[in-house]
């Protein structure tokens, strides 16, 4: 079996010019060096090998259609894009009016970084020829089309593709790409070979770090409005950022021309405010996005548990209080409001030096609600010590899976909250590459986390991957009750 790796474009768009593989070619172990659509494949009869030979490389980049605009312009550009209206998701009453009438006034902007899905075990596949087919080991989310791309590059059927799923040290979406880039790479790799004998494809943890796919960059503006009364009468939202699904495979997915991922958990909120607008912006870029645990709940959630509690401290409410006045004809929810409020003992004061907060939040028809209690570290950064959770995923057929989702969903989603952010330099290159620079949650830094699952009889509901969203709404919720200042900048230790 020959090991391959490929030397990918360093920035995205970017496409092969030409290379010298004469250095490489000479190292004890590489056996063979191909230009492919992806990259250039050096094959090997160790990973050793084929790393040094990768090194050993000389490439030319056609940078011509590469991203070569940094994080912080493209923030900005989506920034700029949320200060006027877009094209509507979701629409009721007469905001205008409403704002226009209203007592007291929120305006407020909230920017969110590209995420890596960052899985302990990056991509790699095996890849075989048995007789007239072809077998292949590797992670994946999306079988059938995975089956359908190898087929196609192999020039076989897709019956003659025998594709073993692998049980792999995670995923998050990561291993369900729209257009099975993966699985088009590793059969490409393979038939540049000849097609005849094994090949196992590596990707390092740089190579999927800086590789793409990442959770989108996006953006939002919220202006809201409340009534002499203290009553929440309006709520406009605009958000800006990358579709997942335009321009792929799954773009007939979307509605009326947009990618419902983007509005998610904004334009069917569940509060009931009167007057309501949701609008969006897409923009473009080369860098390929991709979903991510919880999708676009991992910023709607956030922006929209975050601004309702400003409202709602603003109006004078309690922020358990005034979420089940809004919740009224969402009995479901509100019923997790409460379980997660009767568990933390949410009427008692926290210790000294700490705050809870709480957030509410329904995605993957499973409602969850979380409160978190937060102190202050040595240098202001936030130490979450304790999480207490109420899922409703209608019947738990498996308590202990239910649990554990929702704490390894709690984890995934404080990481990313208060570490996780990919940036791109001026002139378009990945400043991340591994976890000493793209930070993950560490285990002294997880939580005590008790869940409390509410018994039902309704149909069961995802449970991987609604213990996130609301995660870092309740924290940033307890920080604004130490600080006096909102967060509405991901991740909350600072961007390095």
């Amino acid at each position: 079996m020959l090991v391959a790796v490929v030397a990918h474009p360093p920035k995205f768009g970017a496409t092969l010019a030409s290379f010298d593989d004469a250095a490489a070619r000479e190292l004890r172990g590489v056996v063979d060096v191909r230009g492919t659509d992806f990259g250039v494949a050096v094959y090997a009869t160790s990973t050793w090998a084929a790393l040094r030979g990768r090194q050993a490389l000389t490439v030319r980049w056609n940078e011509a259609a590469a991203e070569l605009r940094s994080t912080a312009a493209t923030e900005a550009e989506a920034l700029a894009l949320v200060r006027s209206r877009g094209q509507v998701a979701a629409e009721r009453g007469a905001v205008d009016a409403a704002l226009a009438a209203g007592h007291q006034f929120i305006e407020a902007e909230y920017t969110f970084p590209y995420l890596a899905h960052a899985p302990l075990e990056p991509l790699d596949a095996v890849i075989e020829r048995r007789g007239d087919g072809i077998e292949v080991w590797m992670g994946s989310q999306i079988q059938t089309a995975d089956q359908m791309v190898i087929a196609q590059v192999c020039g076989v059927r897709p019956e003659q593709v025998q594709l073993n799923t692998m049980l792999t040290g995670g995923s998050f979406g990561r291993r369900a790409q729209q257009g099975s880039q993966f699985a088009a790479e590793a059969a490409t790799v393979f038939m540049a070979a000849g097609g005849r004998r094994p090949v196992k494809l590596l990707w390092t943890r740089e190579d999927d770090i800086r590789g793409g796919f990442y959770r989108p960059q996006m953006a939002h503006r919220l202006r809201g409005a409340i009534d002499a009364e203290g009553r929440i009468v309006a709520w406009e939202q605009v958000i800006a950022g990358r579709s997942i699904l335009a321009g792929s495979s799954f773009e007939g997915a979307m509605v009326n021309g947009i990618d419902q991922a983007m509005v998610e958990g904004a334009a069917d909120l569940p509060y009931a405010v009167p007057n309501l607008q949701v609008s969006v912006h897409v923009t473009k870029s080369p860098v390929p996005v991709l979903w991510w645990r919880s999708v676009g709940h991992t910023h709607t959630g956030y922006v929209v548990e975050t601004f309702i509690d400003e409202l709602l401290e603003r109006a004078g409410k309690d922020p358990v209080a005034g979420r089940l006045e809004l919740l009224a004809e969402q009995p479901r929810m509100a019923a997790v409001l409460r379980r997660v409020a009767e568990i933390s003992q949410w009427d008692s004061p926290p210790p000294a030096g700490r705050a809870r907060g709480v957030a509410v939040v329904y995605s993957f028809n499973t409602r969850v609600a979380e409160v978190a209690e937060v102190s202050l570290g040595p240098a202001g950064e936030p130490r979450v010590h304790k999480v207490w959770c109420a899922v409703d995923c209608g019947r738990a057929v498996n308590p202990d899976i239910v649990a554990a989702q929702m704490e390894g969903g709690i984890g995934f989603g404080l990481g990313a909250g208060l570490f996780g952010a990919i940036t791109l330099d001026e002139g378009g290159g990945v400043r991340q590459s591994n976890f000493h620079d793209y930070r993950t949650l560490r285990i002294g830094e997880m939580p005590e986390v008790e869940v409390a699952i509410m018994p039902s009889e309704e149909r069961p509901t995802g449970v991987g991957e609604p213990g996130t969203p609301p995660i870092m709404p309740a924290v940033a919720n307890a920080l604004r009750r130490l600080t006096g200042k909102p967060a509405r900048r991901l991740p909350l230790v600072p961007r390095g």
